[in-house]
């Protein structure tokens, strides 16, 4: 798909970008794509929309660089799957439709994965417009990712994979994630990932690369509480999935808990909700996993 050929002069990337409901924040990405200083690139956009809003936008930077836009039915892992299939460059990215690359974060990640050709994977952490990190609780050092500390060190928008382990790993799993149509609405990268180190691949973690996303800020409202809910849902799916012990599960929990209260006690009600939502999404998920 890139327009370049793949070990000349450097790594190409396919940025594999699903999106569905989103304009400005699509445009947003694109053009912090425009501003990169690395460029063997180009995107594999998914389009979930069915009312043609992203024309526009892709018409706007289809010269800038190699653009490819396909469409599919809803779902995060479906969008992600129908663009495997147009895979050619030698890395391959999963960005948020609402996150931004730093001008030089494929400039970075490109030297890395030279720097240590041993490995078949990295990942990065995510940042707010702060530098502060958002998401999850990172881990401060560069380390490698474990079944231990999967849940530390990758989420999706900023994991990055040699094509071999894609073709080798295979589809997104198509009942996990927002949009699958099942309960279980969240963690399908984690799963990829895990997946990818069952089958023997070595996946880096490095907190010095950075992709910009802010922290989802809930509101409080059962349609807030709903999503919660599915995504620790799914998040339990995949621990039993893949044969994590219950002692783990009841931990991830407890942390939950004690943050809802956390915030329940300094009057951050939506917070709180969302948190313990969150929590209870993952003690039924667990069973019915």
């Amino acid at each position: 798909m890139t327009s370049q050929q793949p070990g000349a002069g450097g790594p190409t990337f396919d940025l594999v970008l699903a999106t569905i409901g989103r304009t400005d924040e699509v445009d947003r990405f694109l053009e912090s794509l425009e501003a990169q200083s690395y460029k063997r690139f180009g995107v594999i956009l998914v389009d979930q929309n069915d009312d043609g809003r992203l024309k526009p936008i892709l018409a706007r930077y289809s010269g800038a660089f190699p653009l490819v836009h396909e469409v599919s039915k809803a779902g995060l892992s479906r969008a992600r799957n129908v663009a495997l299939r147009r895979l050619t460059a030698d890395l391959i990215a999963f960005p948020d439709d609402d996150c931004i690359y730093p001008p030089h974060l494929l400039a970075g990640v490109a030297d890395a994965f030279g720097e240590h050709p041993e490995l078949d994977g990295m990942t990065g952490r995510t940042i707010d417009q702060s530098r502060r990190s958002s998401f999850l609780l990172w881990e401060k050092e560069p380390s490698l990712v474990m079944r231990k500390n999967v849940w530390r060190t990758a989420v999706a928008t900023a994991i990055f994979l040699r094509r071999p382990v894609v073709e080798r790993v295979g589809p997104f799993d198509e009942s996990l994630g927002a949009g699958s149509g099942t309960e279980w609405g969240s963690g399908e990268e984690t799963d990829y990932v895990l997946r990818a180190l069952a089958a023997g691949f070595t996946i880096g973690y490095d907190p010095g690369i950075c992709v910009v996303h802010e922290s989802p800020q809930p509101e409080a409202g059962p349609r807030s509480a709903r999503k919660a809910y599915l995504t620790g849902m799914g998040n339990s799916r995949v621990l039993r999935k893949h044969g994590y012990p219950l002692w783990f599960a009841a931990y991830r929990v407890a942390q939950l808990v004690a943050g809802s209260t956390y915030f329940l006690a300094r009057g951050r009600v939506g917070l709180g909700r969302f948190y313990w939502a969150m929590a209870r999404g993952r003690v039924v998920g667990w069973i019915r996993g």
